[in-house]
C-alpha cells in the first residue's frame, strides 16, 4: 500500500496499528444485542431503554466528528486516536463493575467518547498517510470495524454462559489495550500532527464551512440511513430471532456471521474499488442488497435466515466503507478531507443513533420488529435516489462550490 516517508517494515506496522484500533470500534455496542434479553431481565429497562444504550455511543460519535477542528488542534491526530483507543479500554473495564441500568448508560458513553475521537481523527490521518490508495486504506480500516463487531456478536452469548453478561461485556479490554499499546509505537514515525497543523495554518485564512452546500447534507444523510442500516441489524437482529424460537446463541452466531461477511465484503472492496472511479455503480447495487435482505426479514425470517443474513451482510459491507469513500472522494486536501468526513459522519451519526433507539419503542408498542425493517427499506429506497447523483462530475461541481463558500475565519 502506497505510503509517503515511511520504510516498508515501519508502513506495515501502521497498517497492522489501523486495524487493531479498528477493531475495538464497534464490540462495545455489537456485544450488547446477543445479550439484549439477559439485560432487560438484569436491569428491567425495557427495549427502549436498551434501545437507548445503543443509541448513546453512536450519537457521541457524532458530536466527536462535528467537533474534529478543536479535537486535532487540542490532542493531534495520533495522540488523539492512542487516547481514544484508551478510553473505549477503560470503559470496556467498567462494564465489570457498573453493570446496572446508570452503569451500561455511563460506560456507553464513555465508549461512545473515545470510538468518538479515533472516528473523528482517522480518516484525516489516513488521507495523509495513504495518498496513493486512500480508498483501499479505508477498506481495511473498515473490515476492521466490522471484524471486531462479528467477533463480539459470536462470542458474547457464549462468555455469558460461562461467566456472566458482565464479564462478556468487558472481555474486550484487553484488545483495546493491546491496540493502544501497538498503536503508541506504530504512529511515531507517520505523519500526523505536524503536518496537520501545518495544514492548518497554509488554510488559516480560508476556512471551509459546509453547512450551506446541498450535498454536503446530502452525503450526511445517506452516510446516516446507511450507518442506521448498520446499528439496526447489530442492535436488534439478534433480539428478532430470539423472539422467533431461536437461542440467543444462535442468534448471536446469525449476527457474527452477518459481520464477517460484511468483513470479507469490506476487504474486497478495498483491492476492487480503484477499478470504480465511478462509485454509483456498486452504491446501487449494495444498496439493492440490502433491500433484498430487508425483504427477507419482513416476509419468511427464519426459512430465509441464511439468504437475509448474506444479503444484508454483502450489502452493509459494501455501503458502510464506500459512503466514507464517496465523501472522501469530494475533497482533495487532507485536513479538509478530515474536516468533510467528520462533518458527514458527524451528522451522519447522530441521525443513525435515532435508528436502534426508534426500534426499540417500536419493539415497545407492536411486540414486533417489523415496522422498523419496513422503515429501513423506505430508507434505503430513498438512498438508491441520492446514489444516482453522485457521478465524478459532481465531485468536481462540489469542490468548485467550495471555493466560492470559502469564509474567513471569525
Amino acid at each position: 500500500m502506497n505510503m509517503t516517508g515511511l520504510n516498508k517494515p515501519q508502513s506495515t506496522l501502521l497498517v497492522i496499528a489501523l486495524l487493531a484500533v479498528s477493531l475495538n470500534l464497534r464490540p462495545a455496542i455489537a456485544a450488547m444485542g446477543p445479550l439484549t434479553e439477559l439485560n432487560l431481565d438484569a436491569t428491567h429497562m425495557g427495549s427502549t431503554g436498551i434501545g437507548f444504550v445503543t443509541m448513546l455511543p453512536v450519537f457521541l460519535m457524532g458530536v466527536g466528528a462535528m467537533s474534529v477542528r478543536p479535537l486535532r488542534r487540542a490532542l493531534g491526530e495520533k495522540r488523539g486516536i492512542g487516547l481514544g483507543t484508551l478510553a473505549i479500554a477503560v470503559s470496556c473495564a467498567a462494564r465489570f463493575w457498573l453493570n446496572d441500568s446508570l452503569g451500561l448508560l455511563v460506560t456507553a458513553a464513555a465508549a461512545g467518547i473515545g470510538i468518538a475521537i479515533v472516528q473523528a481523527l482517522a480518516p484525516g490521518f489516513i488521507k495523509r498517510n495513504f495518498p496513493g490508495n486512500t480508498g483501499g486504506a479505508i477498506g481495511l480500516y473498515s473490515t476492521g470495524i466490522v471484524s471486531g463487531a462479528a467477533l463480539a456478536a459470536a462470542s458474547a452469548a457464549g462468555l455469558a454462559d460461562r461467566f456472566g453478561w458482565a464479564v462478556a461485556l468487558a472481555s474486550w479490554t484487553g484488545p483495546a489495550l493491546v491496540a493502544s499499546v501497538i498503536w503508541l509505537v506504530a504512529s511515531r514515525p507517520a505523519a500526523g500532527d505536524k503536518r496537520a497543523r501545518a495544514s492548518q495554518g497554509t488554510v488559516a485564512t480560508k476556512t471551509i464551512t459546509f453547512w450551506s452546500s446541498p450535498r454536503s447534507w446530502s452525503l450526511l444523510v445517506f452516510f446516516g440511513i446507511g450507518t442506521g442500516a448498520f446499528m439496526l441489524v447489530m442492535a436488534w437482529l439478534p433480539p428478532f430471532y430470539v423472539a422467533l424460537g431461536q437461542s440467543s446463541e444462535t442468534a448471536g452466531y446469525l449476527l457474527a456471521g452477518l459481520t464477517f461477511i460484511e468483513a470479507l465484503t469490506a476487504l474486497a472492496l478495498a483491492a476492487f474499488i480503484r477499478h470504480f472511479p465511478d462509485r454509483r455503480g456498486p452504491l446501487v447495487t449494495c444498496l439493492v442488497l440490502v433491500l433484498a435482505g430487508l425483504a427477507c426479514l419482513l416476509t419468511t425470517p427464519v426459512s430465509l435466515a441464511v439468504p437475509a443474513i448474506i444479503l444484508l451482510g454483502t450489502g452493509i459491507g459494501i455501503l458502510f466503507p464506500l459512503s466514507i469513500i464517496v465523501a472522501v472522494d469530494h475533497v482533495n486536501e487532507p485536513t479538509a478531507a478530515g474536516d468533510f468526513t467528520a462533518f458527514v459522519q458527524g451528522g451522519g451519526y447522530i441521525l443513525a443513533s435515532f435508528v436502534p433507539l426508534i426500534a426499540g419503542a417500536l419493539r415497545d408498542a407492536f411486540a414486533d420488529l417489523a415496522q422498523a425493517w419496513l422503515l429501513m427499506a423506505i430508507g434505503i429506497i430513498g438512498l438508491i435516489v441520492l446514489a444516482l447523483r453522485y457521478s465524478p462530475d459532481s465531485y468536481l461541481a462540489f469542490r468548485r462550490s467550495l471555493a466560492r463558500q470559502e469564509t474567513p475565519p471569525g
